[in-house]
Order: structure tokens, then sequence, then C-alpha cells
């Protein structure tokens, strides 16, 4: 056999300085705008709104800054105003630019890096405001100080216009104006509660400070926050749907090698811990070393306040150092919690800033959490032997679900090799993307979409009524429930502190229910159990909603699949004459060849993709409606009377 020779284009192999790429200014934020903002989605979208009002909430954390003022006006352009000491204007030396046109020109550039401009800050990157720019069709910006107003324009961060005076004014403060470019992101249009929420929780954290959100598109629209309690006030916010074990947060504030801690934290009796950290007012959602600290050391004083005295039932502990502690988990059931940390130079992981990394961090809030909680506790027994109580239960609670946890291992083999459910009709695809699980309300449902499914890739697991209400139940009840027992196992990614996403066995988890009020008290219950014990598929897009038609129209020998009532109104519109109308009162009227038309088929189907957008929302909602409250939940009722009927929970 002949052997042939490739030929080598060598022209196309050499690898020089002709082949590296220098983009100057902001083009490389015009480039790869997702490794600047995160995706160029909605949040994306958001997080510039955020680098704007940071810098604001830069000048309130020096001192300066007591108002800001959000506006949402009509052509999805935004205006975010503070009475600050307003951004320089004078020539820098080096570049002989004004500083302003420097900020807004050049990455990497502000007062945050030299420790003069600023002690502390949320824009650590320094590249904030200038990706603002760079991502945007155009940006103005007015200063006012040295009692003149200074503008300029920008255009996809460039500057279009040279800095101006326009006029005379006594007050100082920055003004900045912004529309984001279209062609980076999906969607141009601000989201007013995503602002809203973020806005508020910023006013928490800087006690005093005044914000404003108004938004031109509605008539009406606006908002105002100013929580002069600060993180003990957010604190307060958070549980106030909740019964609390005692009236008022407790607060511990210290200082130490120029890092601030502020930490405000509450006890419920429910089950469930709710513990918010923040670094220079940034949300650190994925903690840091300032949680790891709050965490260990709670553990550790209430573990030492319950070896050395004596419990609710006049009995003492015995719990050896090292040996039988109460969890980190028992003297968190419960707890509410705020840390707030500020310090000089922050190390976030990445320029969305999730999670913070200093090591030194966690001895300071080690040291403030643990000298201010010992000293509560031993000046406030009555507290004190309710937190203990709610930690003691906790641990007796944790006891039993150890045990529900090795009856499930031994039974369906959970967290090795075990036997599916039996009533889970399973799929033969094996990669888990392109694998998806519906979990469907009732065993006739159940059965008509075992029928009409593809089998190559969708597996079905039917749902004997209503599951438990994971918000009311601990642990061991929880895992003692058949049907969240069968759908963890059909998952394979079991729940809590042993979940692993990575063994997660479908990338869609698709919920498909009637489309009545049982149905939507079914998707409640589901959410629920995944929003409390199976957080991760939700943050990872995993858990999708199905929409089977509430009616179908006969006419004229053509079938209409409709799914509200105003589209049954729009159709009859159309149509001369009387039709047949069916309206499905559950899944298990359609035979299976419906089902797959309507509401399984890829091709025809409509999915509604959960996505938790705001956590805090989404903690209280779910508080509301399934909690022991009863009282909220009418008030929501009352509340939202005329849309009940709609909501798609």
């Amino acid at each position: 056999m002949s052997k042939r020779k490739k030929k080598i284009n060598k022209s196309n192999d050499q690898y020089t300085a002709k082949q590296i790429q220098v983009l100057e200014g902001l083009e490389a934020v015009r480039k790869r705008p997702s490794m600047y903002i995160g995706s160029t989605s909605s949040r994306g979208l958001h997080h510039l709104v955020d680098e704007v009002v940071d810098n604001s909430i830069d000048e309130a954390m020096a001192g300066y800054c007591k108002k800001i003022e959000v506006v949402i006006l009509p052509d999805n352009s935004v205006t975010v105003t503070d009475d600050g000491r307003g951004i320089p204007v004078d020539i820098h030396k080096e570049t002989k630019l004004p500083a302003v046109t420097i900020v807004l020109t050049k990455l990497h550039a502000g007062g945050k890096f030299g420790g003069s401009g600023y002690r502390v800050a949320g824009g650590l990157h320094g590249v904030g405001i200038s990706v603002v720019n760079a991502l945007s069709e155009w940006l103005e910006v007015e200063v006012t100080r040295d009692k003149k107003t200074f503008f300029q324009r920008f255009e996809k961060g460039d500057a279009v216009s040279g800095l101006k005076i326009i006029g005379k004014s006594s007050r100082t403060g920055t003004k900045i104006t912004f529309k984001p470019d279209p062609t980076v992101f999906e969607d141009t249009t601000f989201n007013f509660d995503n602002i809203a929420h973020r806005l508020r929780e910023i006013a928490f954290l800087n006690a005093g400070v005044k914000i404003d959100l108004k938004d031109e598109r509605e008539e009406n629209k606006e908002i105002s926050y100013k929580y002069n309690g600060g993180i003990s006030e957010f604190v307060s916010y958070l549980n106030k749907n909740k019964d609390l074990l005692f009236s008022k947060p407790i607060c511990f504030t210290g200082k130490k090698d120029d890092i601030e801690v502020d930490v405000a934290l509450q006890y419920n009796d429910g089950y469930i811990e709710n513990i918010l950290s923040f670094a220079n007012n940034i949300n650190t959602e994925e903690g840091g070393t300032h949680l790891a600290g709050f965490k260990a050391t709670i553990t550790r004083i209430i573990n030492d306040y319950a070896r050395n005295n004596l419990l609710p039932n006049g009995k003492k502990l015995s719990l050896k150092e090292g040996e039988n502690n109460l969890s980190g988990n028992d003297v968190r059931e419960g707890l509410t919690a705020v840390i707030s940390v500020k310090l000089l130079n922050p190390q976030f992981e990445g320029q969305t800033k999730t999670k913070l990394g200093n090591s030194e961090v966690r001895g300071v809030v080690s040291y403030v959490v643990g000298e201010g909680l010992n000293n509560f506790l031993n000046e406030n027994p009555s507290v004190s032997k309710k937190i203990l109580a709610k930690s003691i239960s906790a641990l007796t609670a944790r006891e039993a679900a150890r045990k529900a946890r090795n009856l499930i291992r031994q039974k369906n083999g959970i967290l090795g090799l075990g036997t599916l459910p039996g009533k889970l009709a399973d799929c033969s695809e094996k990669d888990p993307l392109f694998r998806e699980i519906f979990l469907v309300e009732g065993d006739s449902a159940g059965g008509s979409a075992k029928q009409g499914r593809d089998r190559r890739f969708q597996a079905i697991l039917p749902l004997r009524g209503k599951i438990l209400n994971v918000e009311k139940s601990r642990l061991h009840k929880i895992l003692d429930n058949n049907e969240i027992r069968s759908m963890v196992t059909a998952l394979g990614i079991n729940i809590g502190e042993d979940l692993d996403i990575e063994k997660l066995r479908y990338h869609k988890v698709i919920i498909m229910t009637d489309a009545d009020v049982d149905g939507a008290h079914i998707k409640t219950l589901l959410l629920t159990f995944f929003f409390r014990y199976m957080k991760p598929l939700i943050e990872r897009g995993n858990v999708y909603i199905a929409q089977p038609p509430l009616y179908k129209i006969e006419y004229n020998r053509e079938s209409h699949y409709l799914f509200d009532e105003q589209e049954l109104k729009d159709k009859l519109k159309e149509i001369d004459g009387n039709p047949r109308i069916q309206r499905y009162k559950g899944l298990g009227e359609m035979n299976p060849e419906q089902l797959w038309e309507t509401t399984m088929n890829p091709g025809n189907r409509v999915l509604k993709r959960i996505e938790l957008e705001d956590n805090i929302e989404a903690e209280t909602m779910f508080t509301v409606l399934m909690g022991d409250k009863v009282e909220p939940r009418k008030d929501f009722i009352y509340q939202h009377g005329l849309e009940v009927k709609d909501l798609d929970f």
C-alpha cells in the first residue's frame, strides 16, 4: 500500500508576533462582554445598573453621599444620580485627559487602587463604569463640583465630545445616563422589580442612605428605600412572616486590621437557615471566608455554651469536645442572619464577585462574632435557652434523619448502586444532557405519558397525590415520604448536604400537572421542595414546568389546542359557527397521542424554565405560600384575588 504524504501549509502554521492581536481601549470589552459582566442575557444587562450604582454607594461608604436616584426612561435608558463629591474633572498628569474621561474610557482606572480615593469600595477591579460605557449605545455624564456642571457624551465607549461646562451649581454629585447597546444584549428591556430588589438590598446595607427608583415607562411607578436600622432591619424584613424565638435581632459590630464586620442574626421556629453574606455591599452569593468564619464560630460558641450551662429541662448536655457535638446544621436550623464586611482590598472570584477569598477576613469575623455571641448568651439566659433548645431539637431530628437515610440506602441505594423506583419508566439515552424526566400528577396521566412519550430520551415518574409540604417538615419526615424518596432516587443526586449536581441523571426535570387549582398546588409543593433541598437544580436551570392545553376546539374537521381563556376568546372571534369545545379537567383525559402532540413533543410543546432571579423574594414567597402563618397567605390572596386563577407557581 502506498503512503501518501500530507502537504503542510507552512504559512498557516507559523505563530509569530503577527498573530498577536492587541485590542485598544474598551474594544476588548465589546469583543468579549461576558468576561466582564457574566453574560449578555437579562442578568448581564441589569449588572450594568449595579456597576453604576456601586460607584455611588462607594461615595456613600466614604461618607459623602446620602441620596441616590435611579430612573428608567421611556427609551429603556437609565439615569443614576447621586449627591456625592462628583467624579474628578481636573486634567490627569500622565494622560493629559480629564479624570472623568479616563474613568469612563480606560479599564483599571479609578480611585480604588492606591487606597487614597476610597477606603473601601465594591468596584475592586476598576472596570465597572468603563465597562458600562463600552457596552452602551451611548452614555452621558454630568458632574457637578467646583460650583460648575460638566458634561461629556460617549458612544460605544468612545468620547464623541470633549468635557465642557454647561452650567453653574452650588451642589455636588454625578449623573450618568446610559442606553445599553442592542447589538450586544439579547434584550435591552430593564425589569423594574430586578432593579428594585438590588436597591432595597443596598439600602439595608447602608443605614441612612435614601435610594429612589422611578420607572417613567409607566405612570406613578416609583419606590423609595431608607433603613436607619441597617442590617438589623434587614434581618427583621427577612423574618417578617415567620414565628420568632425572640423579638429583636442580635447584632455584633467590630473592627480589626482595617476590616469592619457587621452581623445581625435572629432565630425563627422553622427548619431552614437563611444566611446572606456581603463584602463591600457586594452580595457574595457563593459565600467565602467571611461566611466560613461566621459558621464555624457560631457552631463553636453554642457548643461551648451547651457544655457549660443547664439545658431548658434542668440538665446539662453531656457533650465532650470533639465528640457528638451539635453540628453546624443543628445550630443554624431556623437561623436568619446577615453578615456584612468592609475591607480595603477585597479579593473576589471574577468580575461578578460572588465569593470572597481574603483569608484574613475569616479570623476577624471569628473574633467579632465569637466575642459578641459569647457575651450575649451569658448575659441573656432566657434567649440563650431558646436557642439551645432549638439546636438540641435539631440534633434529635438529625439522628432520626440519619436513620432514615440509612434505611433509604438499604432499600433504594440513593448513595450507591441501587434499584430505581418501580414506577419509573426510564429512557434508553445514556447521556444526562439529552435525557429528560416528567414528574406527572397521578397514575392515570402517568399511564398516558408513558404510552405517548419518546422512549429514547423521555422518562416518566408518576406521583401519587400531593407530596409533603417541606416548609413545615424536618428532614427525617421528608425522607420518610414515599413520593419524595422516589424523586430523589430517580434524579440520583440526593438532597441537602449530600447533593452532588454532577450526578443528576436528567438535565431537564419537567413538572407536568393538571391545569387547575390542584395542579397549581402540586407545582407549588414540588417547587418548594426543589428550592429548599435541591436549589442547585433551579440555579442551573434544570427545572421546567410543562404547559398542557386547557381547551380543544374542533371545527371544519380541524382541531386546535388552546392554553388559556384569552386564547379561547381570540380563537372564537376568528370562527363563524358553533365549534365543538372540550375543556380538559386533567391530563388523564387526553389520550397518549394528544398528550404527546400538545405537551411532550419538543417540536410543539411549551416549557417554562424556572429561574431564580431574586433569592430574597423567592424566600419570602415560599414562606408566605407554604409557611405556618395564615394571615400573610390570606393577605396575598386578597391582594391578588383577581389574578389567582392565572397564577402559575
